[in-house]
């Protein structure tokens, strides 16, 4: 089995704590989000390449430094992947935004696509997916399916918590892909919510859709 990246760090670990917690409000879990997701960033992209190149400063001209050109196509889950993209965002400097849409069938219980947001060619582009909580792992093979049908072969999907089931079935199916999270949790329940976790992410994000 290919293993995530999990980022080690106690102000991550302490974050995650922080998020998982059931009396956090929908505005300090966004907020949390955001941050552990900066984290998160930070860790996936640590080798990215980088031109070297010069910078004048106050007191000297052409110092040296390194500047990132690499272009990356970000690719937020609706919903819960919009709570973790704008921090994703300020990490990467260059980039755009694509969004994909799943619900669950509850006919056939596979992920229906309702918003298809992609590029028709993906060939050569560098792709980050923000899936928060990759539970069976369900939604997270069905888009890397539609990245693949249109190109796509360079992509590191970012969580903020991975359980071990999903990460055996995505790496059964695409076991090349990087996936990089702030936790790992071992199982789910029998409705396929990660324990311990922290329950529905979008939910916690945004509140409860409207019926």
């Amino acid at each position: 089995m290919t293993s995530p990246l999990v980022v080690q760090h106690p102000i991550v670990a302490d974050k995650m704590r922080q998020l998982r917690d059931e009396t956090t409000t929908n505005a300090d879990f966004l907020r949390l989000a955001g941050e552990i997701s900066r984290f998160v960033a930070y860790e996936a992209f640590r080798t990215t390449p980088v031109v070297v190149t010069t910078v004048s400063t106050p007191v000297m001209k052409d110092a040296p430094a390194v500047r990132v050109e690499t272009e990356y196509v970000i690719v937020p889950i609706l919903r819960a992947g919009l709570g973790m993209s704008p921090a994703v965002q300020e990490v990467l400097p260059h980039h755009r935004v694509c969004l994909v849409g799943l619900r669950r069938n509850e006919t056939t219980l596979l992920p229906d696509v309702y918003l298809d947001g992609l590029p028709e060619s993906l060939t050569g582009a560098h792709v980050v997916i923000c899936d928060p909580m990759l539970a069976t792992g369900g939604s997270l093979v069905r888009v890397l399916d539609m990245l693949t049908e249109r190109g796509a072969s360079d992509v590191t999907v970012l969580c903020l918590i991975a359980a071990r089931p999903g990460i055996e079935h995505v790496a059964s199916r695409y076991p090349e892909v990087t996936i990089v999270a702030a936790a790992l949790d071992d199982t789910l329940n029998e409705v396929g919510y990660i324990v311990p976790g922290l329950g529905d992410a979008g939910d916690r994000l945004f509140g409860p859709p409207v019926r």
